[in-house]
């Protein structure tokens, strides 16, 4: 069993509020989830309005496919353009 797990951190430009945040940010956990077959939550950054901490994880049988999944589900959040990717870690775990 191959288990990945990847933490993306985003930047909000023209955020003003929290409620604006939250907003941001259940727009992307609902998109990925409708597209991917993976679990995602916000994990961090709870109080900070312009500043959104995202995990990621996925389960497979096959190293490749979880890297791959992941570095999709990665390129799809920069993609939407609701957020600036500042960085993210990504970590694949043999069990």
């Amino acid at each position: 069993m191959v288990v990945g797990t990847l933490r993306i951190y985003l930047y909000l430009h023209e955020n003003r509020s929290l409620k604006g945040k939250r907003k941001v940010v259940r727009s992307i956990i609902d998109r990925v989830r409708a597209r991917f077959n993976v679990s995602v939550a916000e994990v961090g950054s709870n109080d900070k309005w312009q500043s959104i901490e995202l995990g990621v994880s996925t389960v497979s049988n096959d190293r490749r496919v979880v890297d791959s999944s992941l570095s999709t589900v990665r390129g799809f959040i920069e993609s939407l353009y609701l957020a600036e990717v500042i960085d993210s870690e990504m970590e694949i775990i043999n069990l």
